[in-house]
């Protein structure tokens, strides 16, 4: 059973065909350099976090939010979090108090995420007993998968910022603003 649910939280994360959350980890990553990587997993489980929680209130039926809401709600958090990555850079105000506000962020935008996936992990649950044992084995997959894209997105970063010395606003600018792009296109499409 654990090894169902670890999978299905990896396939949920890479699964092209919800690209928005690898779109969102993508530009919550943009904001960092790869040296950062220890705030980067902290940012990203946040999120799981986040998400680990909508999905068990969920299951739970003590929360439940309209479907197409949440499905607006998914792109405005990407377009929010682009938002947040340029003008920090253009600002260059990146210190440890800003990061910790990012990292409250990735919780809150986790929640939403979160509630997006929370119907169909519903009906994966079927008659399952025990809320815990799938939930937890599911959020370990979806922050493995996250790490994948995190690692992706960290090499390439380092190949940018430190081999070919490309200023980080080059770097961090691009990602957010094809994230804010790709975000209204979604929310225009929904």
């Amino acid at each position: 059973m654990f090894s169902d649910y670890f999978t299905l939280g990896i396939e949920h994360i890479l699964d092209p065909n919800g690209y928005d959350h690898i779109l969102f980890v993508t530009v919550l990553c943009a904001l960092y350099n790869p040296s950062q990587w220890k705030k980067i997993l902290i940012l990203v489980t946040a999120f799981t976090v986040g998400h680990s929680l909508t999905l068990a209130l969920a299951a739970l039926d003590l929360v439940s939010i309209n479907a197409s809401l949440i499905e607006k709600l998914i792109p405005i958090t990407i377009i929010l979090t682009g938002l947040f990555n340029i003008y920090s850079v253009l600002k260059n105000i990146v210190n440890d108090k800003y990061v910790m506000w990012n990292y409250m962020l990735a919780l809150g935008f986790g929640l939403i995420h979160g509630l997006g996936f929370s119907n169909y992990f519903k009906a994966i649950l079927g008659r399952e007993e025990s809320l815990v044992k799938p939930l937890f084995a599911f959020n370990i997959g979806v922050e493995a998968g996250q790490i994948a894209i995190v690692a992706v997105v960290m090499t390439l970063g380092y190949i940018l910022l430190n081999l070919l010395k490309l200023p980080k606003k080059y770097w961090t600018i691009p990602i957010s603003v094809v994230g804010i792009l790709v975000a209204v296109w979604l929310l225009t499409d929904r």
